[in-house]
């Protein structure tokens, strides 16, 4: 069940819900968000830290695909009204990168929660971008507090 009502694409809300702040924020949008998934989306600007040559480099979809993850944490902790905890990598079981996207084209991502138990999540990760799959990954993140 999605219990968003409406996609959240203001920029100042979805800064609020990661720990990441600009120029580092690599997700701008929130599409789904259940207890078992989260959807998001990011538009890589030319800008971004992680463009070269027009190209989303792979530690940038990385970064994106952790981001996701935390932007789960941080919906989850707002719902709740509680200030999100700061977490981390764990580990990254798997990462495939099958394409680097251009920067301006819109990548969305889906997180599945595989487990989540004392703060410890284990996902796996899709990325598309233009209805094709660009990057897969398996991590397991950790809360801090």
């Amino acid at each position: 069940m999605n219990l968003l009502k409406q996609t959240i694409d203001d920029k100042g809300l979805i800064e609020d819900l990661i720990p990441q702040k600009a120029p580092f924020v690599m997700v701008d949008k929130l599409i789904h968000f259940s207890e078992e998934k989260v959807i998001t989306g990011f538009t890589p600007p030319t800008t971004n830290l992680f463009v070269y040559n027009n190209k989303f480099m792979a530690a940038g979809l990385i970064e994106h695909m952790a981001q996701s993850v935390a932007l789960h944490t941080g919906y989850q902790y707002f719902l709740k009204n509680e200030p999100a905890p700061t977490g981390y990598i764990g580990a990254i079981k798997l990462a495939e990168i099958v394409e680097l996207p251009t920067e301006g084209q819109e990548l969305i991502t889906t997180v599945t929660i595989l487990h989540e138990i004392l703060g410890v999540t284990l996902v796996k990760i899709q990325v598309t971008c233009n209805d094709r799959i660009v990057a897969n990954s398996e991590m397991k993140t950790v809360l801090a507090n």
